[in-house]
């Protein structure tokens, strides 16, 4: 047929993107992150090139294609899409992990810089006369004058 070439284009691009996806799923479980296959500049652009392909594809050009193809079609999409979900969910926690992270040592951080509360005074600070022992001794000496 005359759409099994773009069949196969996709089935290579989804093969390659989902060998990258593996590759970065390994690394995550491993816990690194740092050279992700699929931060190659190659892999991304595979990955655009299968979304332009994949968005102008009809399920009737894969219904169309010979059995063989459209069974090896249909089972390279479930597979992508299952990988896909996978490398989402790593990445997920990789994420939520290091936004943790960073929240623990902000909060530390603040608690470090914080003032330190004492119940003593603080040096060179002249303590206040709240009103009241004055207003005592005004008392005590009417009472002694009476």
């Amino acid at each position: 047929m005359k759409d099994d070439p773009r069949i196969e284009r996709l089935i290579g691009l989804a093969e390659r993107i989902i060998t990258a996806l593996e590759t970065d799923i390994a690394i995550l479980k491993e816990g690194g992150h740092q050279a992700l296959a699929t931060a190659d500049p190659e892999i991304q652009k595979l990955t655009v090139i299968y979304g332009r392909e994949a968005q102008g594809f009809d399920v009737r050009i894969a219904q169309s294609a010979p059995p063989t193809l459209r069974q090896r079609f249909f089972l390279i999409t479930a597979r992508f899409r299952e990988v896909l979900q996978l490398h989402t969910r790593m990445l997920t926690r990789v994420k939520n992990a290091s936004e943790g992270l960073i929240r623990a040592i902000a909060t530390e951080v603040d608690r470090a810089n914080a003032p330190i509360k004492t119940y003593g005074p603080r040096p060179g600070h002249k303590p206040q006369s709240s009103g009241a022992s004055g207003h005592l001794s005004a008392r005590a000496a009417v009472a002694a004058a009476a």
